[in-house]
């Protein structure tokens, strides 16, 4: 009888692991009888179940690499994880997580009855890296232009993205905040851009400079792509305005003559609308 339960006819059939347990055999005649306890234990081959071994994992950049993946088995089966692609065992060179942790690994437990096979994806996640900042089409911008400036950063989760600038009414952001562009660039638009990569595990930043030149040269330089004939024409023009302002006093716009070498000085003036800058200009 098993564990104390029925007794159980002489025979044979095929085994099972619930056969696994404690038999005491009685044998009796009319003069008494003797008991003897016998173990029995069943071998089987290995299994890998998802209790188990789950079949993804999720990791940490700079926690300890473990990877655990338990088998059923009797002898109880020895367990190995190679990282499908290298053929080297788990874990790789490095004893804590890196992100070149994650992948595919096939887990194999061995007895002597068998094996058994199980395949374990592995996702790294860590903190923003790599940002970076792009300025389209360039961080040298003419007053006037359009432009636009780029953020990309690396990390998983993926990153939200949030920005320090100039504060200025001509921005617009992008749906997922990875960008900013600047419509009509001013002088409100120049300075310091600097964009801020987060996620759970830690944040980024990087930073890019944009300079935005007022003086109507570098306008009339931004010009060029109308053609040569066009970039001459103005350029008369804008010689005639001086020549034709030569000597005379009054109000003028002060960002298009401080960037011309005619003028001869600049002053500010107080008046009941506000300040009015004076301008004079000289004989070339």
């Amino acid at each position: 009888a098993r564990d104390g339960g029925a007794p159980h006819a002489r025979g044979s059939r095929a085994v099972s692991r619930a056969d696994a347990g404690r038999y005491v055999c009685r044998a009796t005649n009319k003069h008494g009888s003797a008991v003897r306890s016998i173990v029995v234990t069943v071998e089987y081959e290995p299994s890998i179940g998802e209790t188990g071994c789950p079949a993804r994992r999720l990791w940490v950049e700079g926690t300890p690499a473990e990877l655990a993946c338990a088998a059923s088995g009797n002898p109880p089966p020895h367990v190995a994880c190679t990282k499908l692609g290298d053929g080297q065992d788990h874990p790789p060179v490095s004893p804590n997580v890196t992100r070149a942790h994650a992948g595919t690994y096939q887990c194999r437990a061995t007895n002597t009855h068998g094996s058994a096979l199980r395949n374990i994806t592995v996702a790294v996640e860590y903190s923003p890296a790599a940002v970076s900042l792009r300025v389209l089409p360039s961080a040298n911008v003419s007053r006037g232009a359009s432009f636009s400036v780029e953020c990309r950063a690396e990390g998983l989760p993926t990153p939200t993205y949030g920005w320090a600038l100039p504060p200025a009414p001509n921005l617009r952001f992008a749906a997922d905040n990875r960008s900013v562009a600047v419509a009509g660039a001013a002088a409100a638009n120049r300075g310091l851009y600097t964009c801020t990569a987060t996620n759970r595990h830690g944040q980024r930043a990087g930073s890019v400079m944009v300079r935005v030149d007022e003086s109507w040269l570098a306008l009339l330089a931004s010009l060029g792509s109308l053609g040569a004939v066009t970039v001459v024409g103005l350029a008369a023009a804008g010689g005639y305005y001086l020549k034709s302002t030569v000597c005379k006093k009054g109000e003028y716009n002060v960002r298009d003559a401080e960037g011309s070498s005619e003028a001869a000085c600049l002053h500010q003036q107080r008046h009941d609308r506000g300040e009015i800058y004076g301008i004079q200009l000289t004989q070339p």
